[in-house]
């Protein structure tokens, strides 16, 4: 279940710079226990960075990634994946099929490119420390 958003809230998110939205990121994904993609009839939107990388964008929230879906993604719908899911299928899929991650682009398509292990250590540093506390 996705939390409540406000234009206020995501107007202050988008203006973080791309390492603070990443943070931003795995705080909510935590939080939530769940990683928002678009999805359109063909499966997965996926990107190539200018350094000709294939990646998948993910966001924290239904409407973030459904701001992203103008233009030439329009088609494409908000779709959740359980945190679960995503640490135990897809990181492994992702990393065999070498595809990056791209966290939490705006749509001015600025955001961090990482690869799928770097962000499940991000994820499982965050998980660890909520358990401590």
């Amino acid at each position: 279940m996705s939390y409540p958003l406000t234009e206020q809230d995501k107007t202050t998110v988008l203006q973080l710079n791309d390492n603070e939205r990443f943070n931003h990121f795995v705080n909510r994904v935590c939080e939530q226990d769940e990683i928002w993609i678009l999805t359109d009839e063909h499966g997965c939107m996926m990107l190539t960075t200018d350094d000709d990388e294939d990646c998948i964008p993910v966001w924290p929230h239904a409407d973030y990634a459904r701001d992203w879906a103008k233009g030439d993604w329009q088609n494409c719908t908000p779709e959740a994946i359980s945190l679960n899911v995503w640490l135990k299928r897809w990181v492994p899929g992702m990393t065999d099929d070498e595809l990056l991650v791209a966290v939490f682009p705006t749509p001015d398509e600025t955001g961090v490119v990482v690869d799928p292990h770097e962000l499940k250590d991000a994820l499982d540093r965050k998980k660890s420390q909520g358990r401590r506390n």
